[in-house]
């Protein structure tokens, strides 16, 4: 997970990004570009981004939601 690489999708909308996780799930090259070594890592960044998109659109900022997400996967870790 590579938070700048998750910061470049944001400005795309959710359905952008919903179509890209299809794309990912079949095997199919996205029709945006997603940084990361490869589909698995391109994968994470997308629902990442899908994550704090929504919590954007339930009044988070940006940096908030950000931060959420990676709290979050810092407590899946330990």
């Amino acid at each position: 997970m590579k938070i700048p690489a998750i910061k470049k999708l944001l400005p795309y909308d959710i359905e952008a990004l919903r179509k890209a996780e299809q794309d990912l799930y079949e095997e199919r090259t996205p029709d945006i570009t997603i940084d990361g070594e490869d589909e698995g890592e391109q994968l994470t960044h997308v629902l990442a981004a899908i994550w704090i998109k929504e919590q954007m659109q339930a009044g988070m900022s940006e940096t908030e939601a950000i931060r959420a997400y990676t709290q979050r996967v810092r407590n899946s870790i330990t």
